[in-house]
């Protein structure tokens, strides 16, 4: 009796438009997709009634610009980064105690800043580099690398 070959069956794709696909900048729908969440999390922050959902958005936003900017994209969001990751780690020392999730008004500004920085950093790279920080940042805070804040405000 012959062995059977377990081929895998491969949909067809054109490895020509993935490459074009990939070193094109991120397409506006993509793009305005992704900051409608970032902006709909710093507006819930504001209002103080954040989730852990808005906190990992803001806290993805944070990590990404912040891996772009020692990467050498956008060098000067460093110093916005620090402010958000402080502001992010009051935010949750607040939330322990009181189990209402919002920020002060520098914590909002310092949002902000990072939000326009990281807005800038992404339109000015091509989508597969930004993937690659995408990526970077998920590992990152998967492993809870030292200086990366907690992903969730557990209780």
């Amino acid at each position: 009796m012959r062995k059977k070959s377990n081929r895998k069956v491969r949909p067809l794709m054109n490895p020509i438009t993935l490459a074009i696909e990939g070193a094109a900048i991120a397409t506006q729908s993509s793009l305005n997709a992704l900051r409608a969440r970032e902006l709909s999390g710093i507006d819930a922050f504001a209002r103080g009634q954040a989730t852990e959902v808005e906190w990992d958005d803001i806290l993805a936003m944070l990590c990404i610009c912040e891996d772009m900017a020692k990467a050498g994209i956008g060098p000067e969001a460093l110093e916005a980064c620090q402010r958000g990751r402080e502001h992010l780690a009051a935010d949750k020392a607040r939330f322990l105690q009181t189990g209402r999730m919002g920020t002060t008004g520098p914590g909002l500004q310092a949002y902000r800043d990072v939000f326009e920085y990281h807005d800038i950093q992404r339109q000015s790279i091509a989508r597969s580099e930004y993937e690659k920080y995408i990526q970077k940042s998920i590992n990152k805070v998967k492993t809870r690398k030292a200086g990366t804040p907690d992903r969730t405000p557990a209780r």
